[in-house]
């Protein structure tokens, strides 16, 4: 009688003892696809079974938002609110930018104006930038401005605070390799600094974008004719609540798109810092 042996060919790389998971794309995509159905559900358990039936809440359904998402794309005023929106974020992005990186700098570089500038932007960081919207109608009046006026003053300050840092934890050494060569102070910046500080920088951009859009829904209450923010208040105006659900719902998109890309940006810079420096 004649035994049959089954001859098993090893086709791993030598020395890969690691298993490799089957189906990656699923393992990675249920727990997150499972998240966004749980959340949907208790949505329609809230608002479509246990609310009253006379409660506004009924009209804030998951289908109900669906087709009011619909009616506001057909009726033309979903994309150019969204444009106007992101538009006054960028800019205001800019400004914060164009203020808070030289100001961190300076403090960051001069232990004088580190000392002098400190109680003042502790101070100045800890009021809540919607407590500036009066002022910023008086300035400004009625418009774009004391928006990105606004937008401007939330997120100035962790650009500044993350400069600032960034420019305290390079390392002495550097600084005086830089001298020895007699740098003048425009390639000490140039060369030392700016470099040295990108991650500092970037991460105080990315908390500073996830501010900005924050603040900017209630900043476009301030009398605008368009925004998502105004639009917010338009549909509350006429009661429809299911609109209103539905620009909220576009808001939490865009900011976690726009979050998710500065993320993204952040990340492979880094990879390619690594990368070169390999």
């Amino acid at each position: 009688m004649t035994t049959k042996t089954t001859r098993f060919i090893d086709t791993s790389a030598p020395g890969d003892t690691t298993p490799r998971p089957r189906w990656p794309f699923l393992r990675r995509c249920w727990p997150p696809t499972v998240a966004i159905a749980t959340a949907l559900a208790l949505w329609w358990l809230a608002t479509g079974v246990l609310a009253p039936g006379q409660s506004l809440l009924r009209e804030t359904t998951p289908g109900r938002v669906a087709s009011a998402l619909a009616e506001l794309f057909h009726r033309g005023v979903l994309l150019p609110d969204i444009g106007i929106s992101l538009w006054r974020l960028i800019v205001g992005l800019l400004v914060a930018a164009v203020v808070g990186i030289p100001a961190g700098l300076l403090i960051g570089m001069n232990d004088t104006a580190d000392r002098a500038a400190r109680p003042v932007v502790q101070f100045l960081r800890m009021i809540s930038p919607l407590s500036w919207a009066p002022i910023s109608v008086a300035i400004f009046g009625i418009g774009n401005e004391p928006v990105i006026f606004l937008i401007a003053a939330a997120a100035v300050w962790p650009v500044l605070i993350n400069t600032a840092a960034g420019v305290h934890v390079i390392d002495a050494g550097y600084l005086q390799v830089a001298r020895s060569f007699h740098a003048n102070r425009f390639e000490l910046l140039t060369v030392v600094v700016l470099p040295a500080i990108r991650g500092h920088l970037q991460t105080g951009l990315r908390v500073a974008l996830g501010i900005a859009w924050v603040v900017l829904v209630p900043a476009e209450m301030l009398g605008v004719r368009s925004g998502l923010g105004y639009q917010i208040l338009n549909a509350r105006d006429q009661l429809a609540y299911s609109q209103v659900v539905a620009v909220i719902v576009v808001i939490g998109i865009i900011g976690y798109i726009l979050d998710l890309a500065a993320r993204r940006a952040l990340s492979g810079s880094r990879q390619g810092r690594s990368g070169a420096g390999d």
